[in-house]
């Protein structure tokens, strides 16, 4: 027989029993498992992210190819003025991961909402960054635009950087929404 789980939930505990304080309890270990998910997903989107750019920093080269044009020059010339901003991405990619992490546990109501909305507004802004270059590679490649990157970097980019932008931006929005149905 299915039951309504809506029915369900309305009911008191005295009516339904242990059994229902049960199954309630592992619908709620679910749902924060879920949140658990995304929020790991995307600490772990954003150390992977940081570990290339302390990489590149550092002066290790593999890879900087497939970024191309500007970023790939200046990665080989070693100005210092690049090399810090490589470090500094690479530690505000560290830190939008530990960000992450501070939706794992209830605060106050205040902070609850500002976690939130900090992490919704900056899963969009990811990935509305990295649509943004693919709509502008797509125009490239339609000779509607003139990027100065050679075909094995924007096929990389077209197919990975950009979609890894996007990816970013959808685990930091689908956090922030699980994270807002938990403290609800």
């Amino acid at each position: 027989m299915r039951v309504n789980k809506c029915l369900l939930s309305s009911m008191s505990a005295r009516h339904l029993g242990r059994s229902a304080l049960i199954t309630n309890e592992k619908a709620g270990r679910v749902m924060i498992q879920s949140k658990r998910i995304y929020i790991c997903a995307g600490f772990i989107w954003c150390l992977l992210f940081a570990i290339m750019s302390f990489y590149w920093a550092g002066g290790g080269m593999i890879g900087v190819k497939t970024l191309g044009g500007f970023i790939y020059h200046q990665a080989i010339e070693r100005e210092a003025s690049f090399i810090a901003m490589v470090w500094f991405t690479g530690f505000v990619k560290l830190c939008g991961g530990l960000f992450l992490l501070l939706l794992l546990r209830r605060w106050s109501s205040i902070t609850n909402r500002i976690l939130y909305f900090l992490a919704l507004l900056a899963g969009i802004l990811l990935f509305i960054y990295g649509l943004a270059n693919v709509v502008s590679l797509i125009c490239a490649g339609l000779g509607l635009l003139f990027l100065q990157i050679d075909d094995f970097a924007f096929k990389w980019r077209l197919y990975f950087w950009e979609p890894f932008w996007m990816v970013g931006g959808a685990l930091f929005i689908l956090a922030a929404f699980k994270f807002k149905r938990e403290v609800k």
